[in-house]
């Protein structure tokens, strides 16, 4: 069964394998804004929240950050990862402009490994390789403890569900 995102009226198809609650996550490897990877054992041994975002300059997603933001404060043992095309030059401009300090931004841009590993990259149309809204939370075993694969880009995800499966 094909799997959309809603942008306004137009819906898009999302490519790749989604992921499920209970199985191993699956590898990635982001830039971040260091041009250094990020990949799934960057941050081993903790729990990581993955927020996939169309980027970090619309609306929606610049407020669903600025909430993981003030959230992941309180949070132990536990990454937030913003994960966007945008260039990590833009994502380090955006953390800088609005004063981010406990989420870390990746860029899929060059392979689109993320998107594609977690069922959230828009695979035609205008907004073909541009991520779709997601929330993901990985134990510190690797195992994928919750999954919100949000229907339209101005819906923002659950975040109570997000953080009480992260353990806050």
């Amino acid at each position: 069964m094909a799997r959309d995102f809603a942008i306004g009226d137009n819906h898009f198809t999302l490519a790749g394998n989604p992921v499920e609650v209970g199985q191993k996550a699956p590898d990635f490897n982001l830039q971040g804004v260091d041009m250094g990877n990020i990949t799934l054992d960057t941050y081993g041994g903790k729990t990581r929240i993955l927020c996939s975002v169309p980027s970090l300059d619309t609306s929606v997603c610049d407020m669903e950050m600025k909430k993981f933001n003030e959230r992941a404060a309180n949070l132990d043992d536990t990454v937030v990862i913003a994960v966007s095309m945008d260039l990590p030059f833009a994502q380090g401009r955006w953390c800088g402009a609005n004063g981010i300090k406990n989420v870390v931004t990746g860029s899929d841009h060059r392979r689109a490994s993320f998107g594609d590993a977690y069922g959230c990259l828009l695979a035609e149309g205008t907004a073909e390789r541009t991520l779709s809204r997601a929330v993901f939370v990985v134990g510190p075993d690797d195992t994928v403890r919750y999954v919100e694969y949000v229907p339209t880009i101005v819906t923002e995800p659950d975040y109570d569900a997000v953080l009480a499966a992260a353990g806050a």
